[in-house]
C-alpha cells in the first residue's frame, strides 16, 4: 500500500534515538523520549499561493529532518508507525 500526502504535508519515519548516553549509561525504553528526528518518506505537491500557483516544498523524500517534539499526527500505514505533518512543522534538514 502506498500513501501520498496532500498539499504541504509530509510523511516522516522517526529515527530511533540512542540507547546509551555519551557516558555509557543505558537508557531503558520507559525513560526514552520520542525522537524529534526523522526521515521523509513522501511529500505532497506543495501549497498554493495567493494567486493559485503551487509552491513546491523545500524538502524531498530521503531528507533527514528535525521537527518539534509535539509535531504531526501519528498514523500506522502498512504496519509501520509514521507521522504526517505540515512542512512548516519541520525545523530543518540535517546534511552530511
Amino acid at each position: 500500500m502506498s500513501f501520498r500526502p496532500l498539499h504541504d504535508r509530509v510523511v516522516v519515519r522517526r529515527v530511533d534515538s540512542e540507547e546509551k548516553t555519551a557516558g555509557g549509561i543505558i537508557i531503558p525504553d520507559t525513560a526514552k523520549e520520542k525522537p524529534s528526528e526523522g526521515v521523509i518518506v513522501s511529500v505532497g505537491a506543495g501549497a498554493r499561493d495567493d494567486s493559485g500557483n503551487i509552491v513546491a516544498l523545500d524538502v524531498k523524500a530521503g531528507d533527514r529532518v528535525l521537527f518539534g517534539k509535539w509535531s504531526g499526527t501519528e498514523v500506522k500505514i502498512g504496519g509501520e508507525d509514521l507521522l504526517i505533518m505540515k512542512e512548516s512543522d519541520i525545523m530543518g534538514v540535517i546534511e552530511g
